[in-house]
């Protein structure tokens, strides 16, 4: 079981503060006494509308007057922080304390998740090993607390979000990052989302017994959802130290950040122009509504920050180069080239951000051309005639009517939840 949580319809910043301090209080009683050694694990820049920057900067000042503190945030495969990113997400918190993470560069090899284990839990999905390989820094430096922090949310590869997520894919190495993200991409999309435990997190769960059961480690996961005034707030805080703690705060995200609705003919969803640069990670509208959508259906994408596809110019190339296509094509060419065979995170990708042709996908971007965005296989609105026709300060999270009688359903934020209808919403344990 978790050490201890807080739920309720929704949690004040100052009584938030006083949870992150029980949970350093928790983690010197349970942990160390006396660390001098201390690692903080937050999630990059694409979650800062969690708290998580705002969490991690409180335990780093709670910590910092006796101990030696860092902070890693686990990028993944994403671009690493620019100073003034670090300091917009984690605040006073010193650069040289802010370690980045290199995917490619930093994975040490522990072992590896077999390839009959994959084969069966992903009922023959996939049937190749997962090795596990994560930043180096995990092991080799000897930390007397690591504390992960992270919000738990409808996610397309894990389920839902966070917890053990932060080592295998924020901290993952390169071998490990292409394994399990095609192994997920196999599985299914829709068959992942809103599921506590998906085949992968079956496999990261037995990851983390097998090769992290003597890290000195805890978990702070936090829920959020929309009040009655439409603000995103905190209803959830667990701390603990097992996979009790990612269980019980899923449980309340599911509970909390589903939205059931019938099928919908037109989406308008926003991706912030300060968190989502490339389709990389603004695709989670996709993800996040796919199977809300009806077929035949259209989901506009606002997305001002939008300025390239992937986050590492190797990946831009590729889906340049093969488009978000469908899983056939997609598969078809993982099979013949060989750049696919070895950057398989972003051929799963590919899979995921493609409607199958079951709905219309339309970026309105605030820097790609009309050309960029069609040569990927989407629909092109340009950004000013989006925000005439659908402008998000003059909308609702819901249906709208808009004055010339359209009915759209708008989104405000696609990341912090998932949209389906009653008959695929997955009901799996």
């Amino acid at each position: 079981m978790a050490w201890f949580f807080e739920r309720k319809d929704e949690i004040p910043p100052e009584q938030l503060e006083l949870l992150v301090k029980k949970s350093a209080q928790e983690c010197l009683a349970r942990i160390n006494s006396s660390p001098k050694k201390i690692l903080l694990l937050p999630p990059d820049i694409t979650r800062r509308h969690s708290g998580a920057g705002k969490i991690t900067n409180l335990l780093y000042h709670f910590f910092a007057s006796s101990a030696d503190v860092y902070v890693m945030p686990t990028l993944g495969q994403h671009l690493p922080h620019t100073p003034e990113q670090n300091r917009w997400m984690f605040g006073d918190i010193p650069e040289k304390k802010i370690i980045k993470h290199d995917w490619i560069k930093d994975g040490k090899h522990l072992g590896f998740i077999s390839a009959a284990y994959v084969e069966k839990i992903t009922d023959g999905k996939a049937n190749w090993e997962i090795p596990v390989n994560i930043n180096r820094l995990i092991i080799e430096e000897k930390w007397d607390i690591i504390l992960n922090i992270g919000h738990v949310v409808p996610h397309e590869v894990l389920g839902f979000a966070n917890h053990n997520k932060n080592y295998f894919i924020g901290l993952g190495g390169k071998e490990m990052i292409c394994a399990s993200h095609m192994a997920a991409a196999c599985y299914g999309i829709e068959n992942n989302l809103g599921n506590l435990v998906t085949p992968l997190r079956h496999c990261f769960n037995k990851a983390e017994s097998e090769y992290f059961s003597e890290l000195p480690d805890a978990y702070i996961q936090v829920v959020m959802k929309y009040n009655q005034q439409g603000k995103l707030v905190h209803s959830g805080f667990y701390c603990g130290d097992d996979v009790d703690t990612y269980l019980m705060a899923a449980e309340q995200s599911k509970a909390e950040n589903i939205t059931i609705v019938p099928p919908l003919k037109k989406v308008v969803a926003v991706m912030q122009g300060d968190e989502f640069f490339s389709t990389w990670v603004a695709n989670k509208a996709i993800y996040r509504t796919r199977k809300a959508m009806a077929d035949g259906g259209e989901l506009i994408i606002i997305a001002p920050g939008l300025k390239r596809f992937g986050e590492q110019d190797e990946v831009d190339q590729i889906i340049r180069k093969y488009g978000y296509s469908g899983t056939p094509a997609v598969m078809k060419a993982w099979n013949e080239n060989y750049e696919l065979q070895d950057l398989t995170h972003a051929t799963a990708h590919l899979i995921h951000g493609s409607s199958e042709g079951r709905f219309k996908i339309t970026y309105a971007p605030g820097h790609l051309s009309k050309d960029e965005i069609e040569s990927v296989n989407f629909n092109y609105l340009h950004y000013q005639k989006a925000m005439e026709l659908y402008d998000p300060a003059k909308m609702k999270d819901g249906f709208n009517t808009l004055p010339n009688g359209e009915e759209i359903y708008f989104i405000s934020t696609p990341s912090a939840g998932l949209w389906t209808t009653k008959d695929k919403l997955n009901d799996k344990n």
